[in-house]
């Protein structure tokens, strides 16, 4: 980064700052007759320690998004997301079994807790209930429910799993022209998550892949993206309705701090994974990309940095131009040292053909 850069960034770092200070000044009086919900997201564990995270907002949670939606409307429900009035510092207590835990959330009002566990819990996989109760500021409702606890979910893999799929989401499993950043903005303001553009064939790669060869073996994925946790419910709601296999998403935080962070998708995603290795030491991944950003760079640090643990890697040609496809044949070149293919596919079919070579999935669900 330029040094020019750098003072851009550590002024909009600075001035993100001063402006959440100012927000929080200006909504302190109104947010208290508003009241605060909890916002889990999906979290990952293994049978003896669960991890979740979430977020605790002022005023009550969006409303999902509808296929009769206009424009104007998802305009200013995309605009309501971005600008979420984040709670600082609240307080939560987090209950499974016999774990207990308090903790707090951060100035943006994340949060994170784990669960260790004295006695582990069924490796059959599947989904359990961390029960969150937000002790401070309290849920702007009344009678017994201000102390109702929400429910966070958090998925651990089967034993059966034999390896597990990590993939990006933007241009890989949905069109978002991430390339293009004003037709991205207007992509995403303008539609919802019931009328954005699935790449065709991904929901049936992604059932292929979770079923594995086997047909049955549960293969967990997870979803890694320099999108914002803003987004996170839309993203879901998408996932849901294209019967495209829910598993946890790792987002990023969004602000004006991280306008100039050029590094910041490649930090977060690089980070994210390795987080994914360390919890599931024994679990090998697919990972999938696409050309247009740093898929591919990332995804080959991480196969020469672990060996053994990537299975295949499998990137999605978004319209390279010379220079990019010199750069795929030299990433492609480390990794085949590594005995780790790169598949460039240009669609999921193409991507799904060499997955049925390779043995993870079953050569029946191509025609899907």
């Amino acid at each position: 980064m330029s040094n020019w850069s750098r003072v851009l960034a550590a002024l909009a770092r600075g001035a993100d700052a001063w402006a959440d200070r100012e927000r929080d000044r200006r909504r302190k009086r109104r947010r208290a007759s508003r009241g605060a919900h909890v916002l889990p997201y999906l979290g990952f564990g293994t049978p003896a320690c669960l991890q979740l995270a979430g977020r605790v907002l002022w005023g009550a949670p969006s409303p999902p998004a509808r296929s009769t939606d206009t424009p104007l409307r998802n305009l200013v429900q995309f605009y309501r997301r971005m600008a979420s009035d984040e709670v600082p510092g609240a307080r939560l207590q987090a209950r499974y079994g016999d774990c207990l835990r308090d903790v707090a959330a951060d100035a943006e009002g994340y949060f994170e807790v784990e669960c260790g566990l004295s006695a582990p819990i069924a490796s059959d996989g599947g989904l359990h209930a961390v029960e969150l109760r937000l002790l401070h500021p309290l849920p702007g409702t009344h009678g017994d429910a201000i102390t109702a606890p929400v429910q966070g979910l958090v998925m651990v893999p089967a034993a059966r799993a034999r390896f597990g799929v990590i993939s990006d989401i933007d241009d890989t499993v949905v069109q978002t022209h991430v390339r293009q950043r004003l037709r991205m903005l207007l992509t995403l303001a303008r539609g919802n998550a019931l009328t954005r553009e699935p790449f065709e064939g991904v929901a049936a790669l992604y059932r292929a892949l979770q079923a594995g060869a086997g047909g049955d073996e549960g293969n967990p994925l997870f979803y890694v993206s320099s999108s914002p946790w803003n987004l996170y419910a839309p993203l879901v709601q998408y996932l849901e309705s294209q019967h495209i296999p829910l598993g946890p998403l790792l987002l990023k935080d969004y602000g004006d701090h991280t306008l100039f962070a050029l590094r910041d998708h490649h930090s977060h995603k690089q980070a994210s994974i390795e987080r994914l290795f360390e919890t599931y030491p024994r679990l090998r991944f697919v990972l999938v990309g696409d050309s247009g950003e740093q898929d591919p760079e990332i995804y080959t640090e991480l196969a020469e940095r672990h060996p053994g643990r990537v299975l295949a890697i499998y990137i999605r040609t978004v319209h390279p131009d010379g220079k990019r496809r010199a750069t795929l044949d030299a990433l492609a070149d480390r990794l085949r040292r590594q005995g780790v293919p790169l598949v460039r596919a240009a669609d999921s079919a193409a991507a799904a053909a060499h997955a049925a070579e390779a043995g993870l999935i079953a050569t029946p669900r191509l025609a899907a």
